[in-house]
C-alpha cells in the first residue's frame, strides 16, 4: 500500500513539474520573427526568408523595416515579390569597396522596407515569409538583422536585440540571426580505407545479434510448449487417480 502511495505521489510530482515545464514556456517564449532557414554557407548567395508572424489578437502587421548588419557589408541583395506588398530597398556607401567576382561594389544595401497595401496585412493569427537573396555571404560566425514590425494600430515590435555573448538567444526582443557555416567541403575531413572496411563489421554485429535474439526466442517457444504437454499429462494422471474403481 506504501509503495502504491509512493508511486503515486512521484508521478504526481513528474505531472506537475512537466505542466509547469509547458506553461513556463508558453509564457516566457514568444513568437518573433526569423529568418528561414536559420544557416547559409560563407562565401556563397543564400535564399532566406524573413518569417513574421502577427501576435496581437486585434491588430494586423502593416510594415516591416529589415536592417542589415553595418560590420558584414553584403554586395548583392535582391527581394522576391510579395502579393499585397512593395519593397523598398535603401543603400548606403561602404569604403573600402566589396570585391565580387573580381569587381569592385562602393554601394551595399543598408535595409528593405516591406509595405502592405490595403488589406493585404498579416492578420493576427497568421504569418508571412518574405524571401530575399544575399550574397557572397562573409567569412563571419552570423548575421544580426534588426527589425521593426508595425502593426496597424500604431504599435511597433522591436526586434534588435543581438545573442549573447555565448550565442545564446536574449530574453526580450531577439534580432533574427543567420548563422554561417564554413564554405562547402571547407575543413571536411578526407573519408578512409579503414573507416568504409569497418561498416561491414557493424552489419555483421548486428546479424549476430538478430541470430541470437530469434535464437532465445525459438528456445523459449519450445520451453513454453514443453511446459504445456507435462500439465497436460499430469492432468490425466490426477483424473485417472480420482476416478472410482469399476464393477
Amino acid at each position: 500500500m506504501i509503495r502504491h502511495r509512493r508511486a503515486a505521489r512521484a508521478a504526481a510530482l513528474v505531472l506537475g513539474a512537466a505542466v509547469v515545464g509547458v506553461f513556463g514556456l508558453a509564457s516566457s517564449a514568444s513568437a518573433h520573427v526569423t529568418v528561414n532557414p536559420r544557416e547559409a554557407n560563407q562565401g556563397g548567395y543564400g535564399r532566406v526568408a524573413f518569417r513574421v508572424p502577427t501576435e496581437s489578437d486585434t491588430a494586423s502587421t502593416v510594415k516591416l523595416e529589415v536592417t542589415f548588419p553595418d560590420d558584414a557589408p553584403l554586395a548583392s541583395v535582391s527581394t522576391m515579390p510579395v502579393p499585397g506588398w512593395t519593397a523598398a530597398v535603401e543603400k548606403r556607401k561602404v569604403d573600402p569597396p566589396v570585391e565580387v567576382h573580381g569587381s569592385q561594389v562602393g554601394e551595399v544595401v543598408s535595409k528593405i522596407t516591406w509595405t502592405a497595401a490595403a488589406d493585404a496585412g498579416i492578420k493576427p493569427g497568421e504569418f508571412q515569409e518574405f524571401p530575399v537573396s544575399m550574397g557572397p555571404l562573409p567569412e563571419a560566425d552570423r548575421l544580426v538583422f534588426r527589425v521593426l514590425q508595425h502593426y496597424s494600430d500604431g504599435k511597433t515590435a522591436r526586434w534588435i536585440e543581438p545573442p549573447a555573448a555565448d550565442g545564446s538567444e536574449p530574453e526580450n526582443d531577439p534580432a533574427p540571426v543567420l548563422k554561417l557555416l564554413p564554405a562547402a567541403g571547407a575543413g571536411a575531413p578526407a573519408t578512409s580505407g579503414p573507416t568504409v572496411a569497418q561498416q561491414p563489421t557493424s552489419s555483421s554485429n548486428e546479424d549476430g545479434d538478430d541470430s541470437a535474439a530469434l535464437g532465445l526466442g525459438i528456445a523459449g517457444l519450445v520451453a513454453g510448449l514443453a511446459g504445456l504437454a507435462l500439465g497436460g499429462l499430469a492432468f490425466v494422471r490426477t483424473r485417472r487417480q480420482a476416478a472410482p474403481p469399476t464393477a
